[in-house]
């Protein structure tokens, strides 16, 4: 195992994994966020360096853990050969096994190899699997015509909106998730359009693998236009600041695919995995 902190080597496996796209887009934006500035404490652990075979970002060691919060405990992976990702995994602290925690990814053996190895140490596996997204470069301004008189405002998130994202993302509704909301909207880019009281009323986050997340429309406030608006801003501001406009949906979400789709975004080859691990003896179990 070695961890990467020179930041001249960081900025070589930036460009490296660049050209490993897409399989790697999930570790690039880790990379990325580490480059610049590191707002989430992260930091990329690979098997050798520079001819690696396996790649790995992690939360740092020293920063603030909560062993039930398995949205900041999140690894992000990228091999160029299975069995080295393998070996990583097996390697003493490289994963830290005692706490909830999520793998991502976009390669098929992904869980397989994740399973094997986490079945030797007793942590039960969750697997979701989505279709993986990239947004086209939006090189105009996003059609605001809908936008009529001064509601609704096309603006940003504030930490002040994380109880309400918290209540509304399918994956929230705990402690864990509010708190990690609010450490995504203080580091990361974010969109959303208010209301005349200053309510959002549809927003997206990024995340901490540069993956634009959590696109939401207040249900009285849907078929006028402002997803498509949102989604096509956020894409565009990350991507004026150098980062790949990224996202997943699942499978039978027919309304956001539809939309995907009538925003030209193109569908990846490769999946998007999302393990959660559990210890079979961990006391509490989050929502997932």
């Amino acid at each position: 195992m070695l961890v990467l902190n020179c930041s001249t080597k960081l900025l070589t496996l930036e460009k490296m994994l660049k050209s490993c796209f897409p399989e790697s887009l999930k570790v690039y934006g880790a990379v990325m966020n580490i480059n610049r500035g590191n707002p989430f404490q992260k930091e990329v652990v690979l098997d050798s360096w520079p001819d690696f075979k396996a790649v790995i970002t992690r939360r740092q060691r020293e920063a603030e853990i909560d062993n039930l919060d398995h949205y900041t405990n999140a690894y992000a992976v990228f091999y160029k050969d299975v069995r080295a990702y393998q070996q990583l995994l097996e390697e003493r602290d490289v994963i830290n096994w005692d706490q909830v925690f999520q793998i991502q990814g976009l390669q098929s053996d992904l869980y397989d190899v994740s399973k094997v190895v986490a079945n030797s140490k007793q942590l039960n596996i969750k697997l979701t699997s989505f279709k993986a997204v990239h947004f086209s470069p939006v090189s105009t301004l996003p059609d605001t015509s809908l936008l009529k008189g001064s509601s609704p405002q096309l603006t940003y998130l504030s930490v002040v909106d994380a109880d309400l994202l918290n209540q509304t993302w399918s994956r929230g509704g705990n402690e864990q998730c509010l708190r990690y909301i609010a450490n995504l909207i203080s580091c990361f880019p974010s969109v959303c359009l208010r209301d005349d009281k200053g309510k959002p009323v549809s927003w997206a986050i990024t995340d901490q693998f540069a993956t634009m997340c959590h696109g939401y429309t207040l249900p009285e406030h849907r078929r006028k236009g402002y997803s498509r608006l949102v989604s096509l801003t956020l894409a565009r501001k990350l991507q004026s600041r150098g980062f790949p406009s990224q996202g997943n949906v699942l499978d039978d979400n027919t309304v956001s695919i539809s939309l995907l789709k009538s925003l030209h975004a193109q569908f990846l080859p490769c999946r998007f995995h999302r393990i959660i691990l559990t210890p079979v003896t961990s006391s509490g179990q989050p929502h997932i």
